[in-house]
């Protein structure tokens, strides 16, 4: 079955920079150029928060594994930590020299690591915001960094062309990809740890083996691609193109499955959620979609499983107390989605009414058909009178 769009958020007043979805599904943070972060509740009737902050665009964010905190970069040089409840609480840490563009907490949710404009990734621990080592060899704007499921590996993408693979402990780089054709925007390491996945500006999607530093595969777009997600399960690979659509790539048979077209303008993120069941995509046109996975439900089923066993250590947190009621803001989504689906609608409308007219017309055959039986059966009814009649002038004749 395809993937089918399941919800639609509008709040944010500029393009979407990221999006990440919380462990429990409940919540979906998402960074925009207005400088807001938006947690907007899964739930129908829910109230979505705007948190106010940060001095200039938010360029990332990301929930910790627990689903407690969210962080946020920004070109405000910061990095804030958020609680994602109704206050909105946070802590602010001068981080880099420059645009932060990338956030990212490792899996046991104690590191994080940020990348910066500054040319420079930066590692730090969660709980005393306390900044631990500086990774500087790239010699550009570092676009993306990421931790390795494991947290034993660090990868990063920059503006000099090269995707760099750091050893956390050593903090030597052991392996730099220099292959692509322009720059990368975005990385990240498969559920697996074994190899990573690249979005260039070449409009390809590149996945490295970083066990034997080889290129596995390669997916040629026609648009830059902004940014790629993983599913859970390793098998499937989505992304985020400046031709505006998100493209599901299957990764065990090394071909594109889906082309979605949602957004209008450059779909700028994109992000499974914990369980694969869901994601989410951000575009320059201020939207948020989120999305019904709807492929391949077996492949994932045994993912489900154990993320369900995760999730349910996690109930025992404090959901949000006081999420308000937000009718009206739901209405107020729906009379512009009816603006975005105008054509849809139109073009639904003209299908319903060549079905009705289709309709109308068999209507007419089957009343047409039914006037003719009748008439057969009053022909057949009075051939039938005129041979009993000759039947019995001849049988008088004979007599």
């Amino acid at each position: 079955e395809d993937p089918s769009l399941e919800r639609h958020f509008k709040g944010h007043r500029d393009a979407i920079t990221s999006v990440d979805f919380s462990l429990n599904k409940k919540q979906l943070a998402s960074g925009s150029m207005d400088s807001c972060l938006m947690i907007w509740s899964m739930r129908p009737q829910m109230r979505a928060y705007r948190f106010v902050g940060h001095k200039d665009a938010v360029m990332c964010v990301q929930f910790s594994p627990s689903g407690h905190l969210v962080a946020s970069g920004s070109r405000d040089k910061t990095v804030r930590l958020w609680v994602p409840s109704v206050k909105g609480e946070s802590t602010v840490f001068k981080a880099h020299t420059a645009t932060v563009r990338s956030v990212h907490f490792s899996n046991d949710g104690q590191s994080l690591v940020t990348a910066s404009d500054d040319k420079t990734v930066k590692v730090w621990t969660v709980h005393r915001q306390k900044f631990l080592f500086s990774l500087s060899q790239h010699i550009n704007w570092v676009r993306c960094a990421r931790f390795s499921p494991d947290g034993r590996l660090i990868v990063s993408a920059s503006d000099d062309k090269t995707v760099k693979l750091w050893d956390k402990t050593s903090r030597e780089c052991i392996h730099s990809f220099c292959e692509h054709g322009g720059f990368v925007n975005h990385v990240d390491f498969h559920p697996s740890g074994t190899c990573i996945a690249a979005a260039g500006t070449d409009n390809t999607v590149k996945v490295w083996d970083v066990r034997m530093n080889r290129l596995l595969q390669h997916y040629q777009g026609n648009a830059v691609v902004n940014s790629l997600s993983f599913h859970p399960s390793g098998n499937y690979l989505v992304s985020a193109s400046n031709d505006s659509t998100l493209k599901i790539l299957d990764l065990l048979e090394g071909r594109l499955l889906y082309t979605l077209h949602g957004h209008q303008g450059p779909a700028t993120c994109v992000a499974f959620s914990r369980a694969g069941d869901l994601f989410a995509s951000g575009g320059s046109d201020e939207q948020v979609m989120v999305w019904k996975t709807n492929f391949d439900a077996a492949d994932y089923g045994d993912v489900l499983k154990t993320q369900k066993s995760g999730a349910s250590v996690d109930r025992t947190h404090h959901t949000l107390q006081s999420e308000m009621d937000c009718g009206v803001h739901l209405k107020k989504t729906k009379t512009q989605d009816a603006s975005r689906n105008q054509e849809q609608q139109e073009e639904e409308t003209s299908l319903a009414n060549t079905l009705e007219h289709i309709m109308g017309q068999l209507d007419v055959l089957t009343q047409t058909v039914s006037i003719l039986e009748q008439r057969l059966t009053l022909t057949e009814d009075k051939l039938k009178e005129c041979l009993e009649n000759q039947q019995k002038i001849i049988q008088n004749k004979m007599s």
